[in-house]
């Protein structure tokens, strides 16, 4: 078989993706269906996971869940809920559950062991490739099932977790940072950019903004429930000040300071996504830019400017100023001295 294809999920999304050695053959023929699109992480086309999917690529429908199972995982997730755990963990970790006890459907609950658990990760995991992060996912989310649901401990350290991937921040050049940024005429689109970069907001903290959250008088944004449930305070720059104001006046948001198409609403992150993408189709930068590099270059710039380390931990909102450090990594500017010995042959 010239091609592998699996259910994953991406970007939230169930979907069917398919690999296969560079061919442009099956390139051309697979740029025929409708919504595929290609993932530069995977190096992996990804469809819509449909019946007609599932049928062209020869990939079983999942089994169904018991009632008892059915049961169990609506039993987590009110058990996360409760205990205040964010939706997204939420969806993950029963979407995780549900996932492997399909793979145990006919297998009672309480004779789970740390084997089948074993067999999970190697059969299903490691044998579909899913990344190291989504493996620990799936891991944590059911040794947290078994101890928290069914009072029963689960020894992960039995289980093969993978070694903690060592992955760089990216950063952009402030000359890049400031292309982007200057890219979109619109308003709107140019201050939600400038502000992530400006006080180095995650996508999700700059969506829940309102407007009562910008203390103009004191110069700071209060972020409320940002990651962790920690509120925290960035200084807002008199520039960024000014251009919230231009903004405001323009575009009179009623509830969040940046509003969707519905008046009230929240902005959409998919929308917020797009409008970078279409900021760097602009500037014909062709990294693979996200938000998030956003936010890395505003610490990193900071670092180099010369804050303190201990300032960008609290400015950033991590709880361990080990997170932070890894941006002593990618500042380039003790590297600048450094003579290379080439230099004096």
């Amino acid at each position: 078989m010239k091609w592998e294809a699996k259910l994953v999920k991406h970007n939230k999304e169930d979907r069917t993706v398919v690999y296969f050695k560079k061919d442009a053959g099956l390139i051309a023929r697979i740029k025929k269906l409708a919504e595929v699109k290609w993932s530069n992480t995977s190096k992996a086309w990804h469809l819509p996971d449909t019946e007609e999917n599932r049928k062209k690529f020869n990939i079983e429908c999942p089994m169904v869940l018991n009632t008892i199972h059915l049961q169990k995982i609506l039993q987590f997730k009110r058990w996360l809920t409760s205990k205040r755990y964010s939706e997204s963990t939420v969806k993950t970790y029963c979407e995780a559950l549900s996932i492997f006890l399909r793979f145990f459907n006919t297998k009672p609950i309480e004779k789970i062991n740390n084997e089948d658990v074993i067999e999970f990760n190697h059969d299903y995991i490691i044998k579909n490739k899913f990344s190291s992060s989504i493996q620990n996912q799936m891991v944590n989310a059911i040794k947290l099932f078994f101890l928290r649901i069914e009072d029963k401990a689960i020894n992960i350290n039995l289980v093969h977790r993978p070694k903690r991937e060592k992955v760089l921040p990216n950063v952009l050049s402030k000359e890049e940072v400031k292309l982007i940024l200057d890219a979109h005429s619109n308003i709107k689109h140019k201050t939600m950019l400038s502000l992530i970069y400006s006080c180095g907001l995650r996508c999700g903290e700059l969506i829940a903004l309102k407007p009562v959250h910008i203390d103009s008088k004191r110069n700071i944004v209060l972020l409320k429930n940002a990651k962790g449930k920690k509120d925290r305070v960035v200084p807002l720059s008199p520039k960024i000040l000014d251009m919230l104001r231009d903004y405001y006046k323009t575009c009179k948001p009623t509830n969040f300071l940046f509003e969707g198409q519905t008046a009230g609403k929240e902005y959409d992150a998919r929308s917020l996504q797009l409008i970078l993408k279409q900021a760097l189709a602009k500037t014909g930068i062709t990294k693979p830019v996200t938000l998030h590099w956003l936010r890395h270059s505003y610490a990193t710039h900071l670092l180099e400017s010369g804050t303190d380390l201990r300032y960008i931990q609290e400015l950033l909102g991590h709880s361990s100023s080990k997170t932070t450090e890894i941006y002593t990594l990618v500042s380039i500017k003790s590297i600048q001295q450094i003579k290379s010995p080439f230099d004096d042959l």
